[in-house]
């Protein structure tokens, strides 16, 4: 099933997607909320009663009315927190390497990860970028897990059954803003709060078991073979896979459980795929070239994520009004 969340006259609805078109879930069942948060908090109860909407709509047992005119949401437009992981490990080692340092040993000992703005979630369509985000603005092609139930103490042999679905995630980071604070080895910060992009739909585990493959040696977890791919203005730029993910959701998940509540809506980013960002990137590229043209996202730019079985992610990087800069403040 694809979740959806969109949005018709400044209404929010949650939805399915079937056969590319919108069906809104309350109008099928009155006793299913119609908006995403409401439906995560019950939906060890309220994910059946979907899943049976869905595949009515699919047999044809059931023809609801689809939505004609929509926009697009995140799938989880409000979520509880946003946390985003480092599990490739191939995108850290080339990271480290472009930057002459060694790979660290700690990474294979445990997943990490740091807090996002949880406000500052958006989905398809135009993402507006301040002036300093431009002093080397960059994408970051990644999958997303939601949480869908309440939990504490998790072990990574039971944390998969946690996760309501799986979703496109793009962790933006302006890198100017990002290399300046973490030199006070606080961070990141101001270089990742300004968007976290995700979308275009919540897809639910069953829509993966065809794709299911083993995790890696000594790791715990469901893993899929999805094919991760960016393209800019068309051309394609990064291609990954998800089953390249060192540290699994459910590693991650253990560790983000360990001693706090995680709650339903809650939003967990696997971190950057192999070539998954332009920071990446321009340090090999730098490295095997010196002549070597450095490239960041400029105004105007069209970015596309696609993952099997998750959809296709589409962005249009806009100017903000503004000549405002923090970097232009500094003592």
């Amino acid at each position: 099933m694809k979740l959806v969340s969109y949005k018709t006259e400044d209404r929010e609805h949650l939805g399915v997607f079937v056969n590319g078109h919108i069906y809104n879930l309350n109008s099928c069942d009155k006793q299913l909320p119609d908006d995403m948060n409401a439906f995560l908090k019950d939906s060890e109860v309220l994910m059946e009663r979907a899943l049976d909407i869905d595949a009515k709509i699919k047999s044809g047992e059931i023809e609801p009315k689809e939505e004609a005119f929509y926009e697009i949401m995140a799938p989880v437009p409000h979520p509880s927190s946003c946390r985003d992981g480092y599990a490739f490990r191939q995108h850290v080692a080339s990271a480290r390497r472009n930057r002459n340092a060694a790979m660290i040993p700690e990474f294979d000992q445990y997943p990490i990860f740091y807090f996002g703005n949880h406000n500052a979630i958006q989905g398809p369509g135009e993402i507006e970028c301040m002036p300093d985000h431009f002093q080397q603005l960059d994408f970051e092609l990644e999958v997303a897990v939601v949480i869908g139930k309440k939990g504490r103490n998790i072990t990574a042999a039971e944390a998969d059954a946690y996760i309501a679905g799986y979703m496109i995630m793009n962790d933006m980071s302006a890198r100017t803003l990002q290399m300046e604070e973490m030199l006070l080895n606080l961070g990141p910060a101001k270089g990742k709060d300004f968007s976290t992009i995700t979308g275009p739909w919540l897809v639910t585990p069953d829509e993966l078991e065809t794709y299911k493959t083993e995790p890696k040696a000594g790791h715990t977890g469901n893993s899929y073979q999805l094919k991760m791919t960016c393209t800019v203005n068309g051309i394609a730029v990064s291609s990954g896979n998800m089953a390249d993910m060192d540290w699994t959701f459910a590693e991650i998940i253990e560790r983000c459980a360990y001693g706090t509540d995680i709650l339903p809506g809650d939003v967990i980013g696997s971190g950057t795929v192999g070539t998954g960002c332009f920071l990446e990137l321009n340090g090999t590229g730098r490295l095997n070239n010196p002549e070597y043209q450095p490239q960041w996202l400029q105004p105007g730019d069209v970015v596309e994520m696609e993952i099997t079985g998750l959809g296709r992610l589409s962005n249009t990087i806009r100017e903000a009004g503004s000549d405002f800069s923090i970097l232009a403040l500094k003592k």
